[in-house]
């Protein structure tokens, strides 16, 4: 990428998680090397490396642990490898804070200093910048919108505590609330009979079911942004922020869901909260993460 943020190339290799993850990082310099041969440049020609890793990260080491999905259950000197590999300087935060940087910086956040970003996939993450500055807390864990408590006798979260943001508006999170509110409901609805005949059904299926006016789907999408109105309007209230967008594959459903989410907002804020903060729906897709990431790099330039 430019300094500006402009891509200039963009390519994707294969995640080997095998043997505790221990050749993603190697694959990464292999794939970085390869790459600096084809175009024939060299570590001079750049200002930084920028990364997003899920798990917990130390920004400060550029260590990584705790992601599981990658089989990192150890420790991942990530910063310290990759900088020795290939000379350039290394910064690295968590994946869904490199992604608020790209939507506060190129997406819709219109590089305002304040802005939240929340993104609704199979779970709930997020992101806060402040006064044009990324919020980490004392453990790493500010921005971890998908632990706030929307239902405090609510489903049981991953986390260990009950009614988690996460738990009723991600992804799996929409069909298990679905799967609640079919047990008390007795009107006609295909969506409701396909549970009721023991299908598997996604998201995806409840919106769509939803914006085709079943009336059960309807109902979970409003008991669904209800929280996530709940959740973005004591954001709101407690940070002011100029944007809060909302991103990841459940936000695939739209102005659909934006124009829910903002009538819960509006119920749960007050007036100089209501009218100086607006909810919108992300615009940079997966590229958020990658120009976030860039981003941490021209702290080097």
């Amino acid at each position: 990428m430019t300094e500006d943020g402009e891509i200039q190339q963009k390519w994707s290799i294969e995640t080997n998680i095998l043997e505790d993850g221990r050749h993603i990082v190697p694959d990464i310099i292999a794939s970085i090397k390869h790459r600096l041969d084809l175009y024939d440049m060299d570590k001079e020609d750049f200002v930084g490396i920028g990364m997003g890793s899920p798990g917990s990260v130390d920004i400060a080491a550029g260590t990584v642990i705790g992601a599981y999905n990658l089989n990192w259950t150890e420790l991942q000197p990530v910063k310290e490898t990759i900088e020795r590999e290939l000379g350039i300087p290394f910064a690295i935060d968590n994946d869904a804070n490199v992604a608020a940087l790209g939507e506060r910086w190129k997406g819709a956040g219109e590089n305002e200093d304040d802005v939240i970003f929340i993104t609704l996939g199979t779970g709930v993450g997020g992101g806060i910048v402040a006064a044009g500055q990324l919020l980490h807390g004392a453990a790493g864990c500010a921005g971890e919108i998908g632990h706030v408590t929307v239902d405090p006798n609510g489903f049981e979260c991953t986390c260990g505590k009950r009614g988690c943001l996460e738990t009723v508006a991600s992804a799996t999170g929409v069909v298990r609330v679905a799967r609640q509110l079919s047990e008390e409901y007795a009107g006609p609805s295909d969506l409701k009979s396909r549970l009721d005949d023991g299908e598997d059904i996604s998201s995806k299926d409840v919106f769509d079911a939803a914006q085709a006016d079943d009336p059960f789907a309807l109902r979970v999408v409003d008991r669904v942004c209800f929280f996530l109105g709940l959740a973005v309007g004591n954001l709101g209230n407690t940070l002011n922020p100029t944007h809060i967008v909302i991103g990841g594959g459940v936000s695939a459903a739209g102005e659909f869901l934006r124009s829910r989410v903002q009538t819960y907002f509006e119920q749960f804020t007050f007036p100089q909260v209501r009218n100086s903060t607006h909810v919108k729906l992300a615009e940079l897709g997966n590229e958020a993460g990658v120009i976030g990431a860039a981003s941490l790099a021209r702290q080097f330039a």
